[in-house]
């Protein structure tokens, strides 16, 4: 695994990568990544030995710590190009590493198709970031309308730096006021496990779920439905009138575009929703024995009935729906397995 860490000017991401440096993560370093981009918060790189074709292995400190002064030494590797860096962590992928070195777009695109790479960003409070560069800078400390400008020239100037922290996949906003907290928090991370690398089965189909959702055209509220056996998708579905009628958004459905009240006139729809989609589609002979549907949102009591005759045998849901109860009752009746997916949230505070 290796963890590409990258964020403005006092943020904490060195004490961040300093934190997986005591979980077992080898510190990596990039020769040519600027000093200059976080001279409180990056690695010191004129304080790195430089490395030719092969790493080597030198003991550096930050100029300084948004939180605390006072941090030990800590060993890193050093590589010339981000090319060599990444081609050291290929041969050594089930090994932990990190760097806040990747620190630009270019970069980045050179080691992102990498199964084992994964990007942190993070961020804080202006407020806390000028307070901790205030600490750090004593009397040398700029005034707070220099820090804003250099703050943006460095987010949004040349180089633009939310360019690569928007194309994180784990953006932490670190708020906390003082290491001990820091450290706290990231524990309850674990930013370790593989699920930040890939993405769980549930999470798998049920972002399959989510993107069929968007092919739909209902004025009401968009479903997206897929289909499950053996981890492999049989069917999906989304919300939307049959086919040879107008779309609904195009007028197809008049209870839809009439502003209806949630759960009312029903009866009146003539909107198929995702589920019945996905299980046409299917039809009971591919759906088998053990499939699965996972849907965005709970099915409702009519799609209920049909879910329970056609055998699945467990319907995972994201979103609550006013039937919930109903659906429920349905599905333990007849012995099918309702439960509720729980995203894991890839932005924190902390």
């Amino acid at each position: 695994m290796l963890i590409l860490i990258c964020g403005a000017r006092y943020t904490g991401k060195s004490e961040i990568a300093r934190y997986l440096g005591l979980q077992g993560f080898k510190q990596l370093a990039v020769r040519s990544a600027d000093p200059a981009n976080d001279s409180l918060d990056s690695l010191d790189s004129s304080a790195l030995t430089p490395a030719g074709s092969s790493p080597n292995t030198s003991v550096s400190r930050s100029a300084d710590h948004s939180h605390d002064s006072s941090i030990d030494a800590y060993e890193q590797t050093v590589f010339a190009s981000t090319t060599e860096l990444i081609d050291y962590v290929t041969t050594r992928w089930n090994q932990r590493f990190v760097t806040t070195d990747v620190d630009t777009v270019g970069r980045f695109e050179e080691v992102r198709h990498r199964s084992f790479v994964y990007l942190l960003s993070v961020e804080a409070p202006l407020g806390a970031r000028y307070r901790r560069h205030v600490a750090g800078a004593g009397k040398d400390a700029m005034t707070l309308e220099q820090f804003v400008e250099q703050s943006d020239t460095q987010l949004y100037g040349p180089g633009a730096l939310v360019r690569l922290t928007n194309r994180s996949k784990v953006h932490i906003v670190n708020a906390a006021e003082s290491l001990e907290l820091l450290y706290l928090k990231l524990s309850d991370l674990r930013l370790w496990d593989d699920g930040y690398l890939r993405p769980s089965w549930d999470e798998y189909f049920m972002h399959l779920a989510s993107l069929a959702s968007r092919r739909s055209n209902c004025m009401k509220r968009r479903v997206g439905c897929v289909l499950v056996r053996g981890r492999r998708v049989i069917a999906t579905g989304y919300n939307g009138t049959p086919r040879g009628i107008a779309n609904c958004n195009e007028g197809g459905c008049p209870r839809c575009n009439s502003g209806a009240a949630r759960g009312t006139d029903l009866f009146t729809c003539l909107c198929m929703h995702a589920e019945e989609n996905a299980l046409l589609e299917a039809g009971r002979e591919r759906v088998g024995s053990d499939a699965i549907l996972y849907c965005d949102t709970c099915p409702c009591l009519t799609c209920c009935v049909k879910i329970v005759q056609i055998g699945i045998v467990e319907v995972v849901y994201a979103q609550e729906y006013s039937m919930d109860t109903m659906s429920s009752t349905v599905f333990k009746e007849a012995g099918v397995v309702l439960r509720q997916y729980s995203h894991r949230d890839m932005r924190v505070v902390v």
